[in-house]
């Protein structure tokens, strides 16, 4: 190189550095979108209310839930006055569970997961209280069927009414579903009234594996320690997946604000383990479900997210998104309070409000 290449070249060398620094700053630009623009599932726990059919399923204590020509005779009859609660006996023999009052019902299920997505509804929704995969299907494909569902995961349990725990999801599985059962050998007579856990493993777009769990614990009425082994048989089946595999739990989790202020519940058996969505979010919610008798708010229903335990997967709540879906005019009573579906006035939704909140997972390259 001559000594007049060799000045151009040196005066030419603070502009080569700062078009190499540039080329630099992109690379590191490109690699941080890949490594942290995040894939988004959005999720929704519903516990529907008694979604049965209108079809008398043996084996289920489903007699409540038929049309009023098929309880006219003398077994229903006998078998329905032998229940001790009078609500329920009066809805064994009087409620007429028709075709008008399913459609009615499927249609305000409808509209409330509409609400979510501006129309589209939620990617995952966890249910409880559904009957069958029969009637949830009813709700898919006749209901919601713009909204791109693939068909519903649902694997029946023990429970003796028959309600059982299920997903719509806009994923497909990657495994088949597992019904995980709630065993309570200290309540054997107990048993009838618990459901399982439902474990289903979604693919998502990116090809990564996501875990959902659908639950719906023992009723406030049983024991704490009914509600603390369910939470213990959740948390084994999250510590027994593969340790990059991110999870979330969503349903119907039955735990009042006065046993979690008496028993503090959730810091024992959920927060060491999971992220609670209402923790980080839903600002002004009170809850999701009303206690008329003691004017009492309890988050009954939750969204809770593991972390993923390997070093290539995140995951977390996006705060901002953490909402009770309940602007269906239908669900709000006059009080301001969750409107349980009353099928003779065609009227409310269901006694639960919906939770929803966004996940976000990022891959890391």
């Amino acid at each position: 190189m001559n000594k007049r290449d060799r000045y151009q070249f040196y005066a030419a060398l603070p502009a080569l550095l700062l078009l190499a620094s540039c080329a630099s700053d992109v690379a590191r630009d490109t690699e941080q979108d890949i490594t942290t623009v995040p894939l988004t599932v959005t999720v929704m726990t519903f516990n529907v209310q008694n979604l049965f059919d209108n079809v008398d399923d043996p084996g289920k204590d489903d007699k409540a839930y038929l049309p009023i020509e098929a309880k006219q005779n003398d077994e229903h009859i006998s078998e329905c006055n032998e229940i001790e609660v009078a609500s329920w006996r009066d809805e064994c023999l009087n409620l007429d569970w028709s075709d008008a009052a399913i459609e009615h019902k499927l249609t305000v299920l409808a509209n409330t997961i509409r609400q979510v997505g501006g129309g589209a509804g939620p990617d995952i929704i966890a249910l409880q209280e559904v009957e069958n995969a029969a009637i949830l299907e009813q709700l898919r494909s006749g209901y919601l069927a713009a909204l791109g569902y693939a068909p519903p995961v649902l694997v029946e349990g023990t429970d003796l009414r028959g309600i059982d725990v299920a997903f719509l999801s806009r994923f497909p599985l990657a495994d088949a579903p597992t019904l995980h059962p709630l065993t309570l050998s200290e309540f054997p007579d107990r048993v009838g009234d618990t459901r399982g856990v439902l474990q289903a493993d979604f693919q998502l777009a990116d090809g990564s594996i996501l875990t959902g769990f659908s639950v719906h614990f023992p009723a406030p009425f049983h024991p704490t320690e009914m509600r603390i082994a369910a939470y213990e048989h959740l948390n084994g089946l999250l510590q027994a997946l593969p340790g990059s595999r991110p999870a979330f739990a969503a349903g119907d989790f039955n735990t009042t604000s006065r046993e979690d202020s008496e028993k503090h519940v959730l810091d024992r058996y959920a927060r060491p383990y999971w992220t609670l969505a209402h923790d980080i979010g839903c600002e002004g919610c009170n809850g999701t479900h009303y206690y008329a008798r003691d004017d009492s708010w309890s988050f009954l229903d939750m969204i809770l997210l593991a972390e993923a335990r390997g070093e290539k997967t995140t995951v977390r709540f996006r705060a901002d998104s953490v909402g009770i879906a309940n602007h269906n005019p239908a669900q709000v009573s006059d009080h301001g309070t969750p409107e349980r579906f009353r099928s003779a006035r065609r009227s409310g939704v269901s006694d639960h409000w919906p939770m929803v909140a966004t996940l976000e997972l990022t891959q890391k390259q």
